[in-house]
């Protein structure tokens, strides 16, 4: 790795203390992350995220809560306000392999000079619908394809790209099933 402190955007200082930290103290690894969602109208709801738990504490370095929209297309009974969910999920896949692929090449001491990454998803709303039982609602497959330039061999790149899909928290939450509870908090509405 090179003698300056920020490599690939990333500051190595800081990310050696990170792991070196998590190493003597995993406890400190564990970390929560939440939203809260409303629904707004037809396709349309809106969520907020601020507060995080991390490193042993509550995080308030977030001054004011990230607002992100999520509607339907016309064809799917909405407005078009913005990109639906299934799109935040291929937004949130690659972000989450970008970011762990940029933070292994550092760790490796690897000049990333561009990462570009297209995403295609495959659902069949029989699903959702519930027109056909033996239809999933979710995506029947995803595929991701990376554009990298980066100053290692061929097969270097092909063994960190792998690295990353192995070690990216949102792609083995997709590989994998995770729990997911589902539960009413408050109670039905009453008429006034």
């Amino acid at each position: 790795m090179t003698d300056t402190k920020i490599f690939n955007g990333l500051n190595t200082v800081q990310m050696t203390e990170t792991v070196a930290a998590i190493k003597n103290q995993p406890q400190i690894g564990a970390f929560q992350f939440r939203a809260k969602n409303k629904w707004i109208d037809g396709g349309l709801n809106r969520s907020e995220i601020q507060g995080f738990y991390g490193a042993g504490q509550e995080d308030t370095s977030r001054a004011k809560p990230f607002v992100y929209t999520n509607s339907e297309p016309p064809l799917l009974l909405g407005g078009n306000e913005a990109a639906n969910a299934g799109e935040f999920l291929l937004h949130a896949l690659a972000g989450c392999i970008t970011t762990t692929f940029v933070l292994h090449a550092t760790a490796r001491g690897i000049r990333v000079d561009e990462v570009s990454t297209s995403l295609e998803g495959d659902v069949d709303l029989q699903g959702l619908l519930d027109l056909d039982k033996s239809v999933s609602p979710g995506f029947e497959a995803i595929r991701v394809k990376m554009n990298v330039k980066a100053d290692c061999s061929d097969e270097q790149l092909d063994e960190l790209l792998a690295f990353a899909g192995e070690h990216s928290p949102v792609t083995q939450t997709i590989r994998r099933p995770v729990p997911v509870r589902l539960e009413r908090v408050t109670s039905k509405s009453e008429s006034a």
